[in-house]
């Protein structure tokens, strides 16, 4: 169904989107290390408090991906283009609810979840939090669209307005840091403004009349229930998913923030850094989605398959390049930073183990994408929330508290994490013939 040059349209354009939100990530973190190790702390706390907002909302435009693929490689366009209406509607509704919680509980909300932390930390994160909370509609939007056009295929336009987001942010940071010496509010203001302008752009190129996937009119975001139903059947399962990721992901970043602003600002650099080497594998599986989605709407799951084994190939072999490249030039891009002496001997420590552990990363993270594509999303969810907790976090929680391991200690919690996750989902992959299901 897909040629070679089918793929690489599909795939270059998410991986140069992926490696420049990455990129803009890293450059945040390190415009505000210019302000100081509690400013970088401040918005690493924050941070993963955003990306569990942001990660839901975009599990959300996952589904409506799925369904409008599954329609597509079904041949019926007009069920996509009604599943692309009822999926901006519910994001755009979801996504101002959790914005005026973040707004009304801001101090209160981060003081739950992350304990006491130092003053300057916290007033840091506070203001962060209170700016940046503002973008998660805009960001809904822009995901939400950006996943309708990667069904269809087109993730060039999502490249193009992520390029243009990201610009913004990047010369806002700069000029808001260093020219206007705004601090950590330099940071949250071009980050606001970015994704305003990006879903502004999004709205109005998925209304163009060439989009086999379009929204025509506004009446075309009226709750239509059948389609909702589609769109959570699997939006759910994998928000709640991505949530409790995300949420056991803060319970470490607490566990973390226990160790001192060493740990905090070493585990955020790491963190940052190795961010790169799952570029390849977010690609691929955000490319999958619409592959994998139009073979099961057509019925070929043998094609499914075939093409999950060969980009999962490709993302080995992309990685045997950047782990390698990562352990090389660890201390180098430690030093971009400017952290302690001994942050930085903790974050390229972190950075070393971590790569090596990506020998199993992709059979975790990348063929979970082609589960959700057949509708088996509520197994992945199951695996996915009892190894985070039983794994990830319990041996966290083990090896920092009672072997008192450090920080480390997360790292090797992970990894355990991984190993289930992998050896699970490799085995519900070899069964996928008899479990893939199409959309009604």
């Amino acid at each position: 169904m897909f040629t070679r040059k089918d793929l690489m349209k599909l795939l270059a354009p998410l991986i140069v989107e992926q490696i420049l939100a990455v990129l803009v990530g890293m450059v945040d973190v390190m415009m505000v290390a210019a302000v100081g190790e509690a400013a970088v702390s401040g918005v690493s706390l924050v941070d993963s408090i955003s990306v569990l907002i942001i990660q839901i909302l975009a599990a959300l435009a996952t589904g409506g991906a799925v369904v409008s693929a599954q329609y597509l490689g079904k041949k019926q366009s007009e069920n996509a283009c009604r599943a692309a209406g009822q999926l901006v509607g519910v994001t755009t509704i979801l996504s101002l609810i959790v914005t005026m919680a973040a707004l009304i509980g801001n101090r209160h909300l981060l003081g739950v979840v992350f304990g006491k932390v130092e003053t300057a930390v916290m007033n840091d994160a506070v203001i962060y939090f209170g700016i940046t909370a503002l973008s998660y509609p805009f960001i809904a939007v822009y995901n939400s669209c950006a996943a309708l056009f990667r069904s269809m295929g087109n993730s060039r336009i999502s490249m193009v307005i992520s390029i243009v987001m990201n610009t913004i942010n990047v010369v806002g940071n700069a000029v808001c840091i260093f020219g206007l010496h705004m601090g950590v509010a330099g940071v949250a203001y071009p980050t606001l403004a970015g994704r305003m302008v990006a879903a502004v752009l999004m709205v109005y190129l998925i209304q163009k009349p060439d989009n086999i996937i379009r929204i025509n009119r506004l009446s075309e975001l009226r709750p239509n229930f059948h389609m909702i139903r589609n769109i959570l059947s699997i939006g759910i399962p994998n928000g709640l998913e991505s949530g409790m990721f995300q949420f056991g992901k803060i319970a470490l970043q607490s566990l973390v923030s226990s160790l001192g602003t060493a740990a905090i600002a070493s585990y955020a650099v790491a963190s940052n850094l190795v961010t790169l080497l799952y570029l390849p594998g977010n690609a691929i599986g955000l490319g999958l989605i619409t592959i994998v989605g139009q073979c099961v709407g057509a019925g070929e799951t043998v094609q499914a398959k075939q093409y999950t084994r060969q980009l999962t190939g490709i993302n080995y072999a992309i990685l045997i390049v950047l782990c390698t490249v990562m352990i090389v030039f660890g201390g180098p891009l430690v030093g971009i930073y400017r952290l302690s002496p001994e942050a930085s001997a903790i974050s390229r420590q972190m950075i070393t183990a971590h790569s090596i552990a990506m020998v199993v990363w992709p059979l975790a993270f990348t063929i979970p994408y082609t589960l959700r594509a057949s509708l088996d999303a509520k197994f992945t969810m199951a695996v996915s929330v009892f190894s985070m907790w039983v794994f990830r976090i319990a041996f966290a929680y083990l090896f920092v508290r009672i072997f008192h391991m450090g920080v480390m200690g997360v790292w090797y919690g992970m990894f355990i994490d991984w190993i289930f996750r992998a050896t699970v989902f490799s085995m519900r992959f070899h069964g996928l013939e008899k479990r893939a299901v199409s959309v009604s």
